[in-house]
């Protein structure tokens, strides 16, 4: 598009020059207007060495910084309150590793998604009067990115929190007593074994798609006169004339949009690795950076389950073991048969 627009106004202004001669008027300057921005790389204009200095150097800032959040309880940390009925917790971002199955101690064998927490920390806080006027929100990321490909503006918010920039920025809900400090780092341990969450990510995308593939429609019989109508939706519906129902379900778009997985149980937390077990399939694909919160759904609520609140602080639960396993999840290094 740059280029074709150079070129018109090339030929434009050959074009006034030659008037110009011939009527001897003053000459109109023009200008090449470039309507696409130029992208430089960080690592165009340097060297091998150089290049890999700089990423030696942020490689090891980014260490230092993360280890200088492992135990924010060091620091003067906010005020904690106590959990109340009503109180609405943080969630994180994970990553999605791929499936596996596993089996409950009656025999039952379920598929299920693990989740990685890589890098997680909290960004910003924002009040009701910043958010919406009804409730406060935790701004969170989630894996570190390289800072080269940040803007200033972005970079800031990171700056401010003292953690390295992250791939996946998001907002969660809280209420007032589970406000957490920003650059607290949030672990897999956040929840519990037997807890019901909801997962939300992009589908994967599917492009321009009919109405077969998209809603799963039967289609036109493949005989009987059927002439080129084979994959076609047929009659729109009583609509009125020259009208279709707002919502009726056409040809268009498939997936590339945000869904949300209600009520999802987890199996096992692995808390060496920040491995989350999840039941059943989850959107996205996988590698994509996805939300992780405790359900909405009033009947699979999660009061019973002692969870932490506001969130899991290694100096308070240093103890504890490195898998996590729900009641009726069989353990593969326990013995199946024992005899009396």
């Amino acid at each position: 598009m740059a280029s074709w627009t150079c070129r018109f106004l090339l030929r434009r202004g050959t074009r006034l020059l030659s008037q110009r001669s011939a009527t001897k008027s003053p000459l109109q300057l023009l200008g090449c207007v470039r309507t696409v921005k130029s992208t430089t790389w960080f690592d165009e204009h340097l060297t091998e060495d150089n290049t890999e200095y700089m990423r030696k150097s942020i490689s090891e800032e980014y260490r230092k910084m993360t280890a200088d959040k492992l135990n924010p309880l060091k620091d003067e940390p906010w005020q904690r309150h106590e959990w109340t009925e009503g109180s609405r917790r943080v969630g994180l971002v994970a990553l999605k590793l791929g499936m596996m199955p596993i089996w409950t101690k009656t025999g039952e064998r379920h598929a299920v998604t693990m989740l990685q927490v890589q890098d997680c920390h909290v960004i910003k806080h924002l009040s009701k009067e910043e958010f919406d006027g009804r409730t406060a929100a935790l701004v969170v990321g989630g894996k570190n990115v390289s800072p080269f490909y940040r803007s200033e503006e972005h970079m800031e918010m990171f700056m401010n929190a003292g953690v390295p920039p992250k791939q996946k920025v998001t907002t969660f809900k809280v209420s007032d007593n589970a406000v957490i400090k920003p650059g607290t780092p949030l672990y897999a341990a956040h929840f519990r074994p037997g807890q019901y969450v909801d997962v939300t990510a992009k589908t994967i995308g599917k492009g321009f798609q009919g109405v077969m593939k998209r809603w799963g429609f039967k289609g036109q019989p493949a005989s009987h006169g059927q002439t080129k109508t084979h994959r076609r939706p047929g009659a729109s519906g009583p609509g009125g004339p020259s009208r279709v129902m707002k919502g009726k379900k056409m040809p268009g778009q498939m997936g590339n949009r945000y869904n949300t997985a209600h009520g999802l149980k987890i199996w096992r937390v692995n808390t060496k690795y920040n491995i989350l077990y999840v039941h059943g399939t989850v959107p996205g694909h996988k590698n994509c950076l996805l939300k992780v919160r405790d359900t909405v759904l009033p009947t699979r609520s999660s009061t019973l389950l002692n969870l932490p609140f506001p969130t899991f602080f290694t100096e308070e639960e240093a103890d504890l073991d490195e898998d996590l396993y729900a009641e009726d999840m069989f353990v593969h290094t326990e013995p199946s048969l024992t005899l009396t």
